[in-house]
């Protein structure tokens, strides 16, 4: 490596986009830099999965770019020279290299925009950044689109993006169909003798970065076989997964997309959104292949099937990333209802007598995914019934999670799944007893807790905690339109029913660690 440079860019984990117009053509007064630091492993305690599968596809994007004539450093977790910050990385770099200018491309976490704009300000060179050139919106679309509108609908943004972008649009601004939504055609059960595809794993060799994280006295959670690491590392596999998705998955993806079940943890999901959370892949391709093979066999993908995936990629990811954009960095403390108990210590173990509750932790921990109903309906639903406070709930699911950056986490997490912020993303807290997990999956066979139960020892937490915790945030809940229904039933509860379900509550709100 020669030893001055006009040009330094920096490359973040989660920016591994070949098809960004950096790499248009290669320049040797540009070194490009990625580097591996403890204040992005130590922030949270990340699976182990998502900290090699992070480490081996930043390793895996600077050798593909060294390989088409790119000048390229990385910087290893155990090298000497690490500082295990940016700021000081890129300090020392610049003088190594006598660097002219600094370039980036736009974080998608308020943090670390901060971290670089405040280190930026301090350079005695030129700076300046660049669009990540991934998402289809900027960070202040969904503000300027909802500027002179009362509420933040999630329906209306999409609608708008639909028609923008000609997906699934006739004439210019009707929809396929004549329906924009098909939602409620996809909240199917799985049948009991139905069995899925078998997901598409990759036999991702990943010891070398597990070893440095060992080295390094880095915290982590989960399982791993480093040696078969299931994750798509680079865009190829990726493009792989991508492919499988359509075919074999896109058919019944939408009819069972909200479906949990006992062993079936991929179920008809894409689980593309590690590659398309790092950049390997982007969200316009991702739709175009669906809507490509949806065009190709419409006789076996129904629309109901491609609206939902669509509406998931278009319209929620893109409204999610606009929420943050708009309302960070005050988003990150909102605590709506002041919910203040500590996470109950069994979602670090999945040892919880509750079925549901151990299928979907036990299986996070082993495969560093659950799909959105399990995270919302499941993990969430029950933190947001007992009342966990917000700040643990965002700790754990941004570790647990492969796909888990925080644009993405939490706003999902401490806007839609804790309604802490008080209905920026949901119109009402996403709250359920056991009635509608019994719906959705088959987790309630054979587990300790009787479902039809509220009170006594055997009878289901959900059934208790759902009531009290919507007694306990009346006056805060009760003028929600979408829970009218739900406080009529509530008032016409039997009185002595209704004490005996506050009494169960009270127990489990007490033992959290002993359910």
């Amino acid at each position: 490596m020669k030893q001055k440079y006009q040009i330094l860019r920096l490359i973040l984990g989660d920016q591994l986009n070949l098809k960004h117009s950096w790499f248009l053509n290669a320049d040797p007064a540009i070194l490009y830099v990625m580097m591996e630091v403890k204040t992005e492993t130590d922030y949270v305690w990340h699976h182990i999965q998502k900290a090699c599968a992070f480490f081996a596809a930043m390793e895996n994007f600077t050798e593909t770019i060294s390989n088409k004539g790119f000048e390229t450093l990385y910087l290893h977790l155990d090298h000497p020279d690490n500082r295990q910050n940016f700021s000081d990385n890129l300090n020392d770099l610049i003088k190594k290299y006598q660097i002219e200018e600094f370039q980036y491309q736009l974080p998608d976490e308020y943090r670390l925009d901060q971290e670089l704009k405040g280190f930026c300000s301090g350079l005695n060179i030129s700076s300046c950044s660049f669009d990540s050139e991934h998402f289809y919106t900027t960070r202040t679309a969904l503000a300027d689109f909802f500027a002179d509108r009362k509420e933040i609908i999630m329906e209306s943004f999409y609608r708008a993006m639909r028609i923008k972008h000609h997906v699934l649009i006739h004439h210019d601004h009707d929809p396929e169909a004549g329906k924009w939504n098909f939602d409620a055609e996809n909240r199917k059960k799985l049948p009991k003798n139905h069995k899925p595809n078998p997901p598409l794993l990759f036999d991702n060799d990943v010891r070398q970065p597990y070893e440095r994280l060992l080295k390094a006295g880095v915290k982590t959670i989960g399982k791993i076989e480093p040696e078969y690491l299931q994750w798509p590392v680079n865009r190829k596999q990726s493009l792989k997964l991508l492919h499988y998705f359509c075919e074999n998955c896109l058919p019944l993806f939408g009819t069972f997309q909200d479906a949990m079940q006992t062993n079936e943890w991929a179920l008809y999901h894409s689980r593309l959104s590690f590659s398309m959370n790092t950049k390997l892949i982007s969200p316009v391709e991702v739709v175009n292949a669906a809507l490509a093979t949806w065009e190709k066999d419409k006789k076996s993908i129904t629309l109901n099937q491609i609206e939902g995936f669509i509406r998931q990629i278009l319209g929620w990811r893109e409204y999610m990333r606009g929420i943050y954009w708009m309302k960070m960095p005050e988003f990150e403390s909102l605590n709506y209802f002041n919910h203040q108990t500590k996470l109950p210590a069994w979602y670090w173990t999945g040892k919880t007598h509750m079925n549901c509750l151990k299928q979907a932790i036990s299986q996070s921990f082993h495969h560093a995914y659950a799909h959105h109903i399990q995270r919302l309906m499941i993990t969430g639903n029950f933190a947001l019934l007992a009342g966990i406070n917000p700040d643990e709930v965002d700790f754990w699911y941004l570790g647990i999670y492969i796909d888990a950056i925080q644009w993405v986490e939490i706003t999902n997490t401490r806007g839609m799944s804790q309604y802490a912020d008080g209905g920026i993303t949901g119109s009402k807290p996403y709250t359920a007893s056991a009635n509608y997990i019994h719906k959705m999956s088959n987790y309630c066979e054979g587990c300790k807790y009787d479902r039809n139960d509220k009170v006594g020892d055997n009878a289901c937490p959900f059934n208790s905690l759902y009531w009290d915790f919507h007694d306990r945030h009346r006056d805060k809940l009760q003028h929600n339109h979408r829970l009218s229904m739900v406080y009529r039933l509530w008032d016409k509860m039997n009185p002595e029913l209704k004490s005996a379900v506050l009494k169960r509550a009270n127990y489990c709100l007490t033992n959290l660690d002993k359910l």
